[in-house]
């Protein structure tokens, strides 16, 4: 990666529970993964749930896998 480049999110391919949107996320704020997992978690319990998942989902389509 070139030093100008701008950060990209991407999903996490060593940090991740199921597609890696957390992790991803996490690496990109440059914050502790379970932080993300913990604030997704409790948004999505708090929000009747099906938000969350369909927020997750959606991620998991558009948002391109971390590459080597």
């Amino acid at each position: 990666m070139e030093l100008n480049s701008p950060k990209r999110l991407t999903r996490s391919r060593n940090d991740r529970m199921l597609a890696g949107i957390c992790g991803g996320l996490a690496n990109f704020l440059d914050i502790d993964p379970t932080i993300i997992r913990l604030v997704f978690a409790l948004a999505t319990f708090f929000t009747v749930v099906f938000p969350g998942i369909l927020i997750y989902l959606i991620m998991w389509i558009v948002v391109p896998k971390e590459q080597y």
